[in-house]
């Protein structure tokens, strides 16, 4: 019976062995690596940059380093005009590529989404400046605007302008000049997004709005505009900070000049710093980009409503 009853027992339910939290800890382990050079190599020169703007630093003048408080802030506001002449140039320069580029860019990515013979070859075309680094493009356009062997050379031949005319040296041409140099680059960076985003909306949409008498016009106006809304957004955002902090182009292109007309507040900062030594001033005037460039962002982003639906 005891045997009998034994056999009879049901066996007991195994353990349930505690999971390991080695797999769980494991995705954290391998970015860890990353995320510690990441916050080597971007936090501590934000902080270092926020710790000098306090600080009267100068390595060729030694003696007078030390803690200044806000004086450098104090200075940028009420005494130093570079300042507020370089943030309005800043500005208008932002206002005019961003805009331009998005124009020129919308249009040609329209274009491109059309099928042609060719399109492949013309995709290439248009996307291929954007492959050009900033300091490869300068050097592009200082050749093409040289007064020897540029632009203006061959219209001096044709009997337009005159022989020796340097664009980049005249207040009334370089704007422009620097203009064009830095839209032949960054047209092709909306080009892409766009086209990108345009390849997403459906055919459907197109189709019932002919159907219902629907014009070119108004189908762009009311079924591809409002598709593009987040492109358009994260794309004049993203441009806009990059335009700020452009220095690269002009510094090759003007070196700031002439007597400071294409002067950004970044090309500024690197000439406080770089030239004059005065590294304390110019982690202030870093700051103060930075605040800017936050607050603006955050505003457009709440103004457009980025993310939300497109009614």
């Amino acid at each position: 019976m005891a045997q009998a009853a034994a056999v009879a027992k049901p066996p007991a339910p195994p353990r349930r062995r505690r999971a390991s939290a080695t797999p769980r800890r494991l995705p954290y382990l391998l970015i860890a690596p990353a995320a510690l050079l990441m916050l080597g190599f971007i936090a501590y020169p934000v902080l270092s940059v926020f710790y000098y703007s306090l600080q009267d630093y100068n390595p060729t003048k030694p003696w007078r380093n030390g803690f200044a408080g806000f004086d450098n802030f104090v200075h940028a506001f009420t005494e130093d005009p570079l300042f507020w002449d370089t943030l309005v140039f800043s500005t208008k320069w932002v206002v005019v590529e961003v805009g331009l580029q998005l124009l020129f860019g919308l249009a040609l990515a329209l274009i491109v989404n059309q099928t042609f013979v060719g399109r492949s070859l013309g995709r290439a075309m248009v996307f291929s400046p954007w492959a050009v680094s900033g300091v490869l493009t300068s050097a592009i356009w200082v050749l093409l605007y040289n007064s020897q062997t540029g632009v203006t050379r061959y219209l001096a031949d044709m009997g337009i302008g005159s022989y020796g005319t340097s664009w980049l040296s005249d207040p009334s041409t370089v704007f422009p000049a620097a203009i064009v140099a830095d839209l032949w680059r960054g047209v092709p960076f909306f080009a892409i997004l766009i086209l990108a985003d345009l390849q997403s909306v459906s055919k459907d949409l197109y189709e019932a709005a002919e159907v219902d008498g629907a014009s070119r016009v108004k189908q762009f106006w009311h079924i591809t505009l409002p598709h593009l809304k987040d492109a358009i957004v994260l794309s004049t955002l993203l441009r806009a900070v990059w335009e700020f902090n452009n220095v690269d182009l002009l510094y090759t292109l003007t070196g700031g000049g002439p007597a400071g007309e294409t002067t950004t507040l970044p090309l500024y900062i690197a000439n406080t710093s770089v030239d004059a030594h005065n590294f304390g001033y110019a982690s202030a005037l870093t700051t103060v980009a930075f605040v800017i460039l936050l607050f603006c962002s955050i505003v457009y982003l709440r103004l457009s409503k980025f993310g939300g639906e497109t009614k």
